[in-house]
């Protein structure tokens, strides 16, 4: 930590509230414990839950640092008790609990990974979140194999977008709703299957159109609220339902005799307050089936727009807008 200053500026803000509370401040760098690595910031991801946090609905858990900011990329440059990789020095991006929106971020070492040659700065920030959220949600606790079917909504956000690249690298079909003639075409110029203007056209007769009255092994749900009942008739028999965020509402009536009858599965999940051996797995399973992708560039982000660090203000607004395509990220 020697090389390292006592201080760095960071965006927080006193009081939960719209994006103008968003202000640069001064504080410590932080000291990596035992199994950390402290990164010096390059590019930090905007997500969803940032802006949940700014409005107070979404604190970070308890050992988690205060600021907002999930993933982030940059370089190593010190190491905590016990770590033995990454090293000082490398290049990383890292699934974090919070504190990205800083120029110094603390990050557990099992949750970080090396940036190949050909992925920029910029990229990888735009990665860790939405890979790990859409790995555990889709694959792994919403089973989906090859050859399947899926109905993900907000196709072109940081989730759809990045469902949609993993589907056409693992052979599942991902059909998408948007908002709007222009975000399908985006939708589907990234590689969904199907897009579907939610505007214009009633998304649960428009599932059981593209497939055939068969509907969809698995819905990756983003909204919840009144969603989740038509969610289910787009299932077919068998089907999952996953819930991984509640734009729409935290309540949904549900027929239970039909969950039952078609033998559906709905489950849902929150990444952020998992513990950290949790993560070090899921890290670890990224590492063997996603990550060589990302390494040969068969993967990479849709990027949206990058805005400064001090400009954070500016991203939230931009994401609560809903017109970005793809990941916004901050400049360090």
């Amino acid at each position: 930590m020697s090389s390292v200053p006592a201080t760095m500026m960071a965006m927080g803000w006193d009081r939960p509230g719209g994006p103008e509370v968003l202000r640069p401040e001064t504080v410590a760098v932080p000291v990596p414990g035992p199994g950390q690595v402290l990164v010096k910031v390059a590019f930090a991801g905007v997500n969803r839950p940032d802006v949940i946090q700014r409005q107070g609905f979404y604190p970070p858990p308890a050992d988690a640092s205060p600021l907002p900011g999930l993933e982030i990329s940059g370089q190593v440059v010190a190491m905590g008790e016990g770590v033995t990789w990454p090293f000082t020095g490398t290049p990383v991006c890292a699934l974090v609990a919070g504190g990205g929106y800083a120029q110094y971020c603390l990050a557990e070492a099992a949750q970080c990974m090396q940036i190949p040659t050909g992925l920029s700065l910029e990229q990888a920030a735009a990665i860790p979140e939405t890979l790990f959220t859409v790995w555990h949600n889709v694959f792994e606790r919403g089973m989906v194999a090859e050859g399947e079917t899926i109905l993900v909504h907000g196709g072109t956000s940081g989730i759809g977008s990045m469902t949609i690249l993993l589907g056409k690298l693992f052979g599942v079909n991902v059909i998408v709703t948007c908002g709007g003639a222009e975000k399908c075409a985006q939708a589907l110029a990234i590689g969904a299957t199907h897009a579907i203007d939610y505007k214009a056209t009633d998304f649960v007769a428009e599932v059981a159109r593209l497939t055939d009255g068969k509907g969809v092994d698995m819905v990756l749900d983003m909204v919840a609220g009144d969603y989740v009942a038509r969610n289910i008739k787009c299932l077919a028999d068998d089907g999952r339902h996953v819930t991984i965020a509640v734009q729409g509402g935290v309540r949904a009536e549900v027929n239970m005799a039909e969950v039952m009858r078609r033998r559906l599965t709905m489950t849902g999940s929150t990444l952020r307050p998992r513990s950290k051996a949790f993560k070090a797995a899921l890290a670890s399973e990224i590492r063997d089936t996603v990550w060589p992708l990302v390494a040969e560039g068969a993967l990479r982000p849709v990027m949206d727009q990058t805005f400064a660090l001090s400009d954070a203000a500016a991203a939230h607004v931009r994401m609560e807008q809903g017109t970005h395509i793809g990941k916004i990220v901050l400049a360090v």
